[in-house]
């Protein structure tokens, strides 16, 4: 089953890829110079997200329906990550800043792919320290794969040599999905704060 969860994570990150590239040639502005858009739309004939079950950081259960009429900015990773984590959190907490009074309309959620440690307290903790706004999820090892396969979401195990403790390797998109639970952006670590504050506004406009 991991190696299944690994190819569609795969997948996913090639058919977000294929869409960077031309988001990278398009021209922008009066110079011509390349523009890197803001996010990647949903890839075509690539499903993403659906249900789930789990607990939030105050061992409440939660579904994907928990908030009705919101849009949902949503994180994959674990609280002992040493860096694309608390940089991608950091990003979501920056660019919830820059949404201003819109920022209510977004949830913005880390489900952690590391159950074992990761505990409802250690996430309270943990997502306090980026924005009181954060919420995090864990759940059963069960839940935490049913989750991450909804989501296409790649993870492991890995123990570095001459250590007493594991990190996880696991895939690193930020997924922003719409009141009715379908994926509308994906953004890739390379995206900035500015730019998914953007992107999210014109979605809140757009629907509005």
């Amino acid at each position: 089953m991991s190696r299944l969860i690994r190819l569609t994570a795969i997948a996913l990150a090639l058919a977000v890829l294929a869409g960077s590239a031309v988001l990278w040639l398009r021209p922008g502005g009066l110079s011509g110079a390349p523009r890197r858009a803001a996010g990647i739309a949903t890839p075509g004939g690539v499903q993403v997200g659906g249900p789930f079950t789990l607990v939030d950081d105050t061992d409440k259960p939660v579904t994907e329906a928990s908030w009705p009429g919101h849009w949902l900015l949503i994180y994959f990773g674990y609280t002992f990550c040493p860096d694309v984590c608390p940089t991608e959190l950091q990003t979501i907490a920056t660019a919830l800043d820059a949404l201003g009074p819109q920022a209510a309309q977004v949830v913005p959620i880390f489900i952690t792919i590391d159950p074992e440690r990761d505990t409802p307290e250690l996430m309270a903790g943990y997502v306090k320290l980026f924005d009181d706004r954060l919420i995090g999820l864990t759940g059963t090892p069960q839940q935490i794969a049913a989750v991450a396969r909804a989501y296409r979401v790649y993870y492991a195990k890995v123990t570095p040599k001459e250590s007493t403790t594991y990190l996880m390797d696991h895939s690193s998109f930020i997924y922003l999905m719409g009141p009715d639970g379908t994926l509308r952006m994906l953004f890739d670590p390379a995206t900035s704060a500015q730019d998914i504050a953007g992107a999210i506004r014109k979605r809140l406009s757009a629907a509005s």
